[in-house]
């Protein structure tokens, strides 16, 4: 790699687009070297470094593919662009895969393309289905990796990248991979780091690509308006934890209670429900209540008024529906907190923090001839109130998610892509912004970032800060109401920023170390060794797969792919996902999975069996008649295959799950095997269910020679449940669906003759499903 007129010269990047860097050109140089944990601050290049090493890998292995993952949509769809423009492959051989691209396209495209952009869950989802594979993945970069902890997509998708590719290569970025070293352990361990290369503003190369950042704190005071209304919410709080004291779950009294001390109490109140104690019954729909509460206090100190108004408004509505909560309906006809919706219904003032903002804005766009400002929210209520207040005095866009449970409106992938693009474009000043627009995305440089309330989250307001500054010297200002949750939030904010900024400096010091705690070899090629190769014609070599892999042999990985042919498969219904079943099975060498949304059962091992698996819980609830009842699954199991198992999952004891009497729950599996058929086993736990499926899946397949069916073996249909039989089987629709559309159009020849906006019509049919049912149904026929 060469530099020439400012910008580096490679035969796989386009002409004149990346800058050369000299602190990228050393990370990127790192990072080839083996599994890298790039560290580098918000908005200086991280993915500049990641896709010089995808430049170099892919001209190592002309029929590789390199694969990026970043957790949102937006985000995807910013770094695909990146790649596009920057490297020197057609555009088309640059994919995204979001949840909005069709599995059956993902299969597709994932064959030819040499670069892919994904979010997580999809990739996820497409391992486990079977639908693609990583042995030909030369490079794999999680971006914003930080987030790889727990069960986040991150960590499983790395383990099977390390387990299938045959020459792996990790490049991690975060501009804040954790607060504390240990957690940084963590996220090295969970995608198989073994190097960490760590950059700051100290760094001379780095400091000369940044300005200084200005933070400021402005202090608000609340009205008494407002306070009355804060007042009246924690007279409640007060009165329900005097309840909780009484049962004997705390000693709180004050609602200023923690959120670490509301947590134990939860746990206490659990341990009563397992010792079948009606006191943890009461004291958990109590707890509720002062959960929804607490909500409601923080919206009214740090928010608006608007945004405490709609989430009583919501409150009050969910407690109209049917299946309510008690806590939801005790809590909007508590006398107090109809008091406090009252006061909030009439107050017609402004939160302060409105003002200050307006304010501040004037400042900044007015006297100081500033161009662009964003602001910051947690609320999506308070974005909204935000957006049409600020849009009075100027030219103002708000960019929030695409979902809301609350059902606030959202914004599509298209609009928020569209939003950003006229804002890098100046076509309007202001940006108002919940969390989503935090994590990497390309939000251009900004005169002023405005917090509307401090994040007591050290990773996000690094994030958020990395807006400004970048360029030229930036300004932060924090709004901080006086006497509120803010001041806590404050103080909480600062520790841990300070902590991390101590972690990160620790962490440079100490990186040689934590590589040989990782296990990573450390191993860096200075830039001139990558300049003297270049020079003599050479291409530098790609790491051998022993230098990159996470510790598994050569042989371990032929083995898994040599014995495909041999594995047994199992298909696992879409809704099966939420636990750890399929991920484990898809990570099996004698092992395939695929997803289908299945009309009965949750996996299928054979023609003639399929299983259901049940928690306790589960089970108890399908048994009392809150669900959907288990007979009525038993009778459509027993219809289609001839074997159905049970599996009822849980480690304790089903008798106490419920105040039922124990004879009640022998009776009803006693049913289920004598009058249904059903096998019915019980395993202790998600890992024991994994190697029963996987049992029967062998005996099956492999012992009885039984072929695998989605659908069952058995024909005795009646006329209805073919013709349901016939609409499901389209991709995608399940039973439920099918049902709607044969309910709205009357039969099979109908629903096939309907056009997409015809379809639309069924209840739970919307745009893309019936644009899916019309590609199907009116598609040329195309043989393989």
């Amino acid at each position: 790699m060469s530099e020439e007129m400012g910008y580096v010269d490679h035969p796989m990047l386009a002409d004149g687009v990346i800058e050369a860097r000299q602190y990228q050109l050393q990370l990127a140089a790192a990072a080839r070297q083996g599994h890298t944990l790039v560290c580098l601050p918000t908005g200086l290049g991280k993915t500049t470094v990641s896709l010089l090493v995808t430049a170099y890998r892919l001209a190592d292995d002309a029929g590789g593919t390199a694969l990026l993952l970043a957790p949102t949509k937006p985000l995807v769809e910013q770094h695909a662009g990146f790649y596009r423009e920057a490297l020197a492959i057609p555009d088309d051989d640059v994919v995204v895969f979001t949840g909005e691209t069709r599995p059956d396209d993902r299969r597709a495209a994932w064959t030819d393309a040499r670069v892919v952009v994904a979010t997580p869950q999809v990739v996820e989802n497409d391992l486990v289905g079977g639908r693609i594979d990583m042995d030909d993945v030369v490079h794999c970069t999680f971006d914003e990796c930080h987030r790889a902890t727990g069960d986040y997509a991150y960590t499983y998708v790395a383990e099977r990248y390390h387990a299938d590719a045959a020459a792996p290569l990790v490049t991690a970025m975060s501009a804040s991979p954790g607060g504390t070293e240990a957690e940084i352990r963590t996220v090295c361990e969970n995608l198989g780091v073994g190097n960490v290369e760590v950059m700051t503003e100290d760094d001379a190369d780095v400091g000369e690509h940044t300005h200084d950042t200005d933070v400021q704190w402005e202090r608000v005071t609340l009205p008494e308006e407002i306070l009355e209304v804060r007042d009246a919410i924690n007279d409640v709080i007060e009165d329900r934890l005097a309840k909780l004291r009484e049962i004997g779950v705390t000693k709180a009294s004050s609602p200023d209670i923690s959120q670490k001390d509301l947590n134990e109490i939860r746990a206490r109140l659990q341990q009563l429900i397992d010792d079948d104690d009606s006191d943890g019954y009461q004291g958990m729909s109590v707890h509720a209540e002062v959960m929804k509460l607490k909500r409601a206090v923080e919206l009214v100190e740090t928010q608006s008024v608007e945004s405490v108004r709609r989430y009583f408004e919501r409150q009050r509505n969910a407690a109209n529906t049917a299946g309510a909560s008690k806590a939801s309906q005790r809590l909007v006809s508590e006398p107090a907190v109809k008091r406090a919706m009252r006061t909030a219904r009439e107050f017609d003032g402004l939160h302060p923090k409105f003002r200050q903002a307006r304010m501040l804005l004037a400042e900044t766009l007015g006297i100081e001839d500033g161009d662009r400002v964003i602001v910051f929210t947690e609320s999506r209520d308070t974005a909204e109130a935000l957006t049409a207040f600020l849009g009075e005095h100027f030219d103002t866009r708000r960019f929030v998610g695409q979902g809301d449970a609350d059902g606030s409106d959202g914004m599509t992938q298209t609009e928020q892509r569209e939003t950003l693009a006229e804002f890098r474009n100046g076509d309007f000043e202001v940006l108002v912004s919940t969390s989503v627009a935090e994590e990497g995305l390309d939000v251009p440089e900004v005169d002023l970032v405005l917090f509307f309330e401090p994040v007591p989250t050290a990773i996000r307001s690094v994030q958020r800060k990395g807006r400004t500054g970048r360029q030229t010297a930036g300004r932060v200002v924090v709004l901080l109401a006086e006497d509120t949750r803010d001041e806590a939030y404050f103080w909480i904010s600062r520790r841990r920023e300070q902590e991390m900024t101590e972690e990160l400096q620790s962490l440079k010091g100490r990186a040689d170390e934590l590589e040989t705690e990782l296990g990573g070899d450390g191993a860096q090629q200075a830039l001139d060794e990558f300049g003297d190769a270049e020079a003599a014609g050479e291409e530098p070599a790609a790491p051998a797969p022993e230098d990159v892999s996470d510790g598994e042999d050569t042989e371990g990985v032929a083995a898994r792919v040599d014995g495909a042919g041999e594995a047994v498969e199992v298909v696992v219904d879409q809704r099966e996902l939420d636990s750890t079943i399929a991920r484990e099975l898809s990570k099996r060498d004698g092992v395939e999975t695929r997803l289908e949304t299945l009309a009965v059962g949750d996996y299928v091992v054979s023609d003639r069996v399929a299983v259901e698996r049940k928690s306790h819980s589960d089970f108890m609830d399908t048994l009392l008649g809150s669900e959907r009842s288990i007979f009525e699954q038993a009778k459509e199991l027993a219809r289609q295959y001839t074997r159905p198992v049970l599996v009822v999952e849980g480690d304790g004891d089903l008798y106490a799950e419920r105040n039922v009497h124990p004879n009640a729950v022998r009776s009803a599996m006693a049913s289920l095997a004598v009058d249904w058929g059903l096998s019915v086993m019980h395993t202790n736990g998600e890992g024991d269910t994994t190697e029963m499926i996987e049992t029967i899946a062998e005996r099956e397949q492999t012992t009885n020679d039984r072929a695998v069916s989605a659908h069952g073996e058995k024909a005795a249909k009646t006329q209805g449940e073919q013709q349901e039989y016939v609409v499901s089987s389209i991709t995608d629709v399940g039973p439920v669906t099918a049902r709607s559309l044969l309910d709205t159009f009357g039969s099979v020849e109908a629903v096939m003759t309907a056009s997409e906006d015809e379809l639309t019509a069924a209840d739970g049919v919307g745009a893309v499903t019936a644009e899916r049912i019309r590609g199907v149904v009116g598609t040329e026929y195309q043989p393989e």
